[in-house]
């Protein structure tokens, strides 16, 4: 596939099989480096001498917070992927740029707005989301400075996604391979040859973002590529904005779910287990992350090549992708239950140090944690392909619902009712209850919507299938 002056039209006529390989792989390198930058901070942040179990947990308290920029984030980027897919399948390109200069100003007004509401309350926030005199000073550090440079976040996975469904999956790998590999020099650098600690992992990861951003606006305004920015660069038309927020609702949604569940499941696990119940979510969460990512790198390989065939209407190419995709994404979850079953205390050693006495009962609850989280994670990844797969079609109504359903709908009344009778036990129980849940609610969802697919033949008019679901 040509870098310069051509469009992908390769996703409709290449067999499923090559194309998922050429798109999935980045993305799944591109998606385990994401968590693995994640990782890297919890890592180095755990093993900080005399703090690392306390640092962990504050590290945790800023879930909550950290999944309400990145729902912001996904407002606007998984809209403005998903419409430049659809609206490079109708070879409608200059609209296709119009969405890419929405996409730079609404995050730039979005982001700028996150920042001066949250920056004055910090401290009362995070004291909401669960930190305890012990844990707010490494919660406080941590997100003062990633908050201040959520703009450069935000841009940076915005466009990382256009650049990837525009044809250039591999560019797309590279900017989030090398933020990874660059915060993985950076961090101990600040953290213990700065002795900055907490605040040398934050700045290391917004300097590593800002450094990509950069190559990533010399990529987009190459104007010898077919998608690039065009004067003026920022412009905000409200049709697209429009539509492109109603498509990243979804996902939006999903991540306030997020928000809330996490900053719930905080406040019962403090309340019945402490602190070190709060830090052992965070390495659980963390670890159970990795495989949840690979999947959202499969998730990206379907998102470009359902798009374009949805656009062009072919529906056989549509209903092929889905199934390789859900196979795969099964397998992985699958992995991830196996492994959370048989070696938990290997995961979690990648954390903490597990012979410190200062972490004795972190190094406890985190293993046993994992175990009962991940019970029913071996389906998961055919909830979470499910849910991406409405989404990439533009129905939102059902992407919305099943977003939103395993967390609020199944996951939060769970974590509420079952700890006031088996206590902190109580919550790690809630995940594989609504995780079984939600796959069989998925499934009913995707059945329907694959017998509506059998009545259309390719080429015929799909404007009936979001009402029909």
């Amino acid at each position: 596939m040509a870098e310069v002056n051509s469009a992908p039209t390769d996703l409709g006529t290449k067999p499923i099989g090559s194309l998922l390989r050429m798109y999935a792989v980045p993305g799944i390198i591109a998606q385990t480096a994401a968590s693995l930058y994640n990782m890297v901070d919890s890592i180095y942040i755990g093993h900080i001498p005399g703090v690392g179990a306390a640092a962990i947990s504050g590290l945790a308290v800023t879930f909550p917070l950290m999944n309400l920029s990145i729902a912001l984030g996904t407002l606007v980027g998984v809209g403005g992927m998903t419409m430049i897919s659809i609206l490079l399948g109708q070879k409608n390109y200059d609209s296709a740029t119009q969405v890419l200069s929405n996409v730079l100003s609404l995050n730039v007004i979005i982001g700028v707005l996150f920042t001066a509401l949250v920056l004055p309350f910090l401290e009362p926030i995070l004291r909401f989301f669960g930190a305890s005199d012990v844990t707010l000073p490494f919660a406080y550090d941590y997100m003062f400075i990633i908050i201040l440079g959520n703009v450069f976040t935000h841009l940076l996975h915005g466009f990382n996604g256009i650049i990837r469904c525009s044809g250039h999956p591999r560019t797309a790998m590279g900017l989030t391979l090398f933020t990874v590999i660059s915060n993985a020099i950076l961090d101990p650098v600040f953290i213990f040859g700065f002795k900055m600690g907490i605040r040398g992992a934050a700045l290391a990861t917004i300097l590593c973002q800002i450094l990509a951003l950069v190559y990533t606006f010399r990529f987009l305004a190459d104007k010898r590529r077919f998608l690039h920015f065009r004067k003026p660069v920022f412009q905000l038309k409200w049709r697209i904005a429009k539509q492109s927020l109603a498509i990243g609702v979804g996902p939006f949604l999903m991540n306030v779910a997020a928000c809330i569940v996490a900053l719930f499941i905080n406040q019962q696990l403090r309340r019945y287990g402490g602190d070190d119940a709060i830090g052992a979510y965070g390495i659980v969460n963390r670890f159970t992350m990795l495989f949840v990512m690979i999947c959202m790198g499969f998730n990206q390989g379907l998102q470009p090549i359902a798009g374009y065939n949805y656009g062009a209407r072919q529906y056989k190419r549509v209903k092929e992708i889905f199934f390789l995709t859900a196979k795969w994404e099964v397998l992985i979850t699958t992995v991830c239950f196996l492994f959370s079953e048989l070696f938990p205390e290997l995961a979690v050693g990648m954390f903490v140090n597990m012979n410190d006495p200062a972490n004795a009962r972190l190094a406890e609850l985190a293993p046993k944690g994992l175990r009962i989280m991940n019970a029913g994670f071996a389906l998961v990844g055919f909830g979470i392909v499910s849910s991406n797969f409405f989404q990439c079609l533009g129905l939102v109504k059902t992407s919305i619902f099943l977003s939103l359903a395993r967390q609020l709908l199944f996951l939060l009344p769970f974590v509420y009712a079952l700890p006031l009778m088996f206590n902190e036990v109580g919550v790690w129980v809630s995940f594989p209850i609504s995780d079984t849940i939600h796959v069989v609610v998925s499934t009913i969802f995707i059945v329907r919507l694959i017998r509506k697919f059998n009545k259309l033949e390719d080429g015929e008019s799909s404007e009936n299938l979001g009402g029909a679901i």
